[in-house]
């Protein structure tokens, strides 16, 4: 059985692009993180220090959202999966970073990068 804990839409604007106008003016960007891992010792316990604090993670995941800017969405999403694999309690993680102010010369409702990785 998987046991998931999940942050959606964590919200930060931030200067992360392939083009200097995305560097310099910055936008919004939104982050999912989906954690898989075993919560039946926290909850058998009640015991917070036996899961994944989420309030902590939000404020780190937060913290490389509006942190050094890259060019890539995959690079950030990888950055954001591996602050959730730091957590020794997290046996995997899907990330998904949306960017929905791109520019695409199109109409559009999101654009996002997911991706899935795994305690190695």
């Amino acid at each position: 059985m998987v046991d998931r804990i999940a942050i959606r839409g964590l919200e930060a604007h931030a200067h992360h692009g392939v083009y200097d106008v995305e560097r310099e003016r910055g936008q919004i960007f939104r982050v999912d993180a989906v954690l898989e891992l075993d919560t039946a010792p926290a909850a058998a316990d009640d015991d917070l220090a036996k899961t994944v604090n989420y309030a902590e993670l939000a404020q780190r995941l937060h913290a490389v959202l509006t942190g050094e800017p890259v060019a890539l969405l995959e690079t950030l999403a990888q950055r954001l999966a591996d602050v959730c694999l730091s957590d020794p309690l997290v046996d995997a993680v899907e990330i998904t970073v949306h960017k929905p102010d791109a520019d695409l010369g199109v109409p559009f409702a999101d654009v996002a990068v997911d991706i899935r990785r795994e305690r190695a």
